[in-house]
């Protein structure tokens, strides 16, 4: 089979050797020249055979006008695959949008990493099923193999719902061993931390691929010295308190997790700052002064 790929950065690159050692070809497109198999959109869409399938792989910012420039270059009964961490509320428009020229249109939640071309990517699939069967191919090709690493999650928007989910629930688990890492540096009774955390990889509840990250990180910088404590958050973790809003469902971990998230991207504390003065006013507590 042959495939386009938009976007060949971290993972659209990996992705795109995963699927030619598979022995498909693909077509890659970057902005970036280097690297790319073709020289503009209408170049990788002419490289290819009919009905045509289309995997884009790019920030939220730039799909919606990638989609925009490939419709007059699509025609019926083509495909395009959105794989990236795009909100999953846009999927249905982009479904209509595309279906209006007679193109299909299939919305992967792609999880992987950097680490996927060795290892495969879990796949996330929302669409209509002749769709998922035409590009079943590519997905066999890129998932892990064995029986799991793969989900028909439903319609259009349940890939990318389905990754939304995901992704919070990995908010949580990081909060959470990052929790219990902190507490085991404090405690005067502990001392080799990092062996605690290597131990654990294996027979116990807790072990993880996670885990297992958190030991290469510290083998490389034991007590995190060189790394600051600020953490990003990326879309997903606020989208899934958002629906989680939406749909009534309490996501307790989920939400303090993304919280803790942006306590670690202020320099300082505004809300505490108010704690601090309100104590003095009611009950003359003694504050720090800015700067001491």
């Amino acid at each position: 089979m042959r495939i386009g790929m938009v976007g060949l950065g971290r993972m659209g690159g990996n992705m795109r050797q995963r699927i030619r050692n598979a022995g498909h070809e693909v077509v890659g497109y970057d902005r970036n020249p280097e690297g790319s198999d073709a020289g503009s959109l209408a170049d990788l869409v002419a490289q290819l055979d009919t009905p045509r399938s289309v995997w884009i792989m790019l920030p939220i910012e730039v799909v919606g006008d990638t989609i925009d420039a490939l419709i007059p270059l699509l025609g019926e009964g083509d495909i395009v695959i959105d794989g990236g961490n795009s909100k999953y509320t846009w999927d249905a428009v982009h479904a209509k949008q595309l279906g209006a020229s007679g193109i299909h249109f299939v919305d992967v939640g792609t999880s992987g990493g950097v680490w996927g071309l060795q290892n495969g990517y879990a796949l996330m699939v929302g669409g209509d099923d002749a769709d998922i069967a035409t590009c079943m191919p590519i997905f066999e090709a890129l998932k892990p193999e064995g029986e799991f690493g793969f989900v028909h999650a439903g319609g259009h928007g349940a890939g990318h719902f389905a990754k939304m989910v995901h992704n919070g629930i990995e908010y949580g688990l990081m909060q959470a061993y990052a929790e219990g890492w902190e507490l085991l540096e404090k405690a005067e009774e502990v001392t080799h931390v990092r062996e605690i955390f290597r131990s654990w990889r294996e027979g116990t509840v807790i072990r993880s691929w996670l885990l297992d990250l958190m030991v290469e990180a510290m083998d490389a910088d034991e007590h995190l010295d060189r790394i600051e404590g600020y953490a990003a958050d990326s879309g997903e973790g606020r989208w899934t308190v958002n629906a989680a809003v939406d749909n009534g469902v309490p996501v307790p971990t989920i939400s303090a997790a993304l919280f803790a998230r942006f306590v670690s991207q202020q320099a300082d504390s505004p809300a505490m700052k108010m704690v601090a003065a309100m104590r003095q006013q009611f009950g003359g507590h003694a504050v720090k002064a800015e700067g001491s």
